[in-house]
Formats: structure tokens, sequence, C-alpha cells
């Protein structure tokens, strides 16, 4: 079974730090008081719905990718899924063979 509170703390910790961004201000960026992050990293609270989808929002992530931990940069992955949407049946496959070969070189 999967620890939910620990897994919310570490990803919400994995996050900030590759923003590079203090618990301190992440707890301002939201609207809240100083302490806000440091109490849910700290293992002593844990965030409201709202506040949650709000880290998210904040994060520029859906709840999906928080969860999913692939989400790292949902701009990439946009722009290029809306070029991808762009592309024929054929071109599409082309690309998708290319990330298939690609991630298998990265093992």
């Amino acid at each position: 079974m999967v620890d939910y509170t620990t897994y919310i703390r570490e990803r919400i910790t994995e996050l900030r730090m590759r923003r590079g961004v203090s618990e301190y201000q992440m707890s301002l960026a939201l609207g809240q008081n100083r302490n806000y992050i440091q109490g849910i990293t700290s293992g002593k609270a844990l965030p409201s719905m709202g506040q949650f989808l709000n880290i998210c929002e904040y994060f520029e992530i859906t709840p999906m990718q928080f969860f999913d931990g692939r989400g790292l940069y949902p701009e990439l992955v946009r722009k290029a899924m809306d070029a991808m949407c762009e592309l024929d049946d054929s071109d599409m496959l082309l690309v998708l063979n290319l990330i298939r070969r690609l991630s298998r070189q990265q093992d």
C-alpha cells in the first residue's frame, strides 16, 4: 500500500527544489503563512484539496502529473502534443517510433 502522506511531502519537496525556491518563498507565493510548506514537508500537516490544487497550479502540473512523477516538463509536453496533433497518421507513427528508439537508448 502506498503511503500517500509521505509521497505528497516528498513530491512537493522534489518539485520545489527543481524550481529552486525555498519553503518560505513557496508558502508566500501560495498566499499562505511563511511556515505553510515547512509544515507539510515536515509531516505536521497536509494541504487541503483546494490547496493541493493550488500547489499543482504553482508547479504548472495537473494532479495526475503530481502523482505520476513523469510530469516534470508539462510545458514542453504540451507543446509537443500540440504540434503532433497537426501531423497526419504516418508522420505521427514516425514520431512515435523515434520516441521509442530514443527512450531505449536512455536505458
